[in-house]
């Protein structure tokens, strides 16, 4: 028999239950049923819920792989924002810093420039103004360099103020720049006068006691207290008088010496200007010395025999 002849369907001796037909439609008419009266009467809402909340840990496990990467995501992106946001702080506090620093510094400055003006309108001396460049290379002496020179018309000799006194004097003058020696050089020396008393006196640089001045060649009973203010005589010619020079901060009277030892704080800020008063040395504002007058021949006398 050929095989394209064979009935596939079995004998009907092993044919069991309702046929897929019937299945179908009384599958179909329960779930129209099921679907109405789920509609109508909620009769299958306990069965959802016991199958959502046996379901439930099912789910809580099937989504935590999605909310950790989700999750893992937003937390680096956040860290990131967190991290950039406290680098932007801190550039910002930085430059907060460093701008109340400049503050204060523009605050200081300006405080010593309109010092240094009122006293500037004190004085009738010729002036200018400048500013201090750097310290002298030599660690031997104690010099500044300013920012005026000949082409200014700075002169050798040039007394050198700050808003609290006399600061120093011009030493060396070069076309743009000019050194100047500060007070308590071992080679400068000033004629002070004592303002409670008038006596005069010379102040010498004196560094090895720390940047101070020394009055030297003072009698050890000489009428001078600890406190005293030392001011320019200006009988030197080159400084102005009245300027203030230094405060006598510690005396020295031994019975060895004829001598005291007086120790004197400057009143200019040696160590910490940085703008300055250049004056013209008196010796320029003074009237030229009257010539000489020829002596008049002596007569001759009469007589007279070689």
């Amino acid at each position: 028999m050929p095989l394209g002849t064979l009935d596939r369907t079995p004998p009907p001796f092993f044919k069991q239950g309702p046929s897929a037909l019937s299945k179908l439609m009384v599958c179909s008419a329960l779930a129209l049923f099921l679907m109405v009266a789920d509609v109508r009467f909620r009769i299958t809402q306990p069965l959802r819920a016991a199958v959502a909340t046996a379901l439930y840990p099912v789910q809580w496990l099937a989504m935590r792989p999605v909310l950790l990467l989700r999750d893992g995501g937003a937390y680096f992106e956040d860290l990131k924002a967190a991290q950039a946001g406290e680098e932007a702080a801190r550039r910002k506090l930085t430059l907060q810093a460093q701008r109340a620093g400049q503050v204060e510094l523009l605050m200081l400055e300006n405080a010593r420039l309109r010092k240094l003006l009122a006293l500037r309108d004190k004085l009738t001396t010729p002036s200018q103004a400048a500013e201090v460049l750097y310290d002298a290379a030599d660690p031997y002496t104690r010099k500044i360099v300013i920012d005026k020179g000949l082409v200014q018309g700075v002169e050798p000799g040039s007394p050198v103020i700050d808003e609290s006194g006399v600061l120093g004097q011009v030493t060396r003058v070069h076309p743009l720049i000019s050194e100047v020696t500060l007070v308590i050089d071992s080679e400068q020396a000033i004629p002070v006068l004592n303002a409670r008393t008038g006596a005069r006196s010379v102040a010498f640089g004196d560094p090895s006691h720390g940047g101070a001045l020394e009055l030297r060649f003072m009698a050890g009973n000489a009428d001078v207290q600890t406190g005293d203010l030392l001011t320019t005589s200006g009988v030197d010619g080159i400084y102005p008088s009245g300027l203030p020079v230094a405060t006598v901060d510690r005396i020295e009277r031994r019975a060895d010496s004829g001598f005291a030892r007086i120790y004197c704080t400057p009143q200019a800020q040696v160590t910490a200007t940085r703008h300055v008063m250049v004056l013209t040395p008196l010796a320029g504002q003074l009237p030229p010395r009257p010539a000489p007058e020829d002596p008049a021949p002596a007569p001759g006398r009469k007589g007279s025999k070689r």
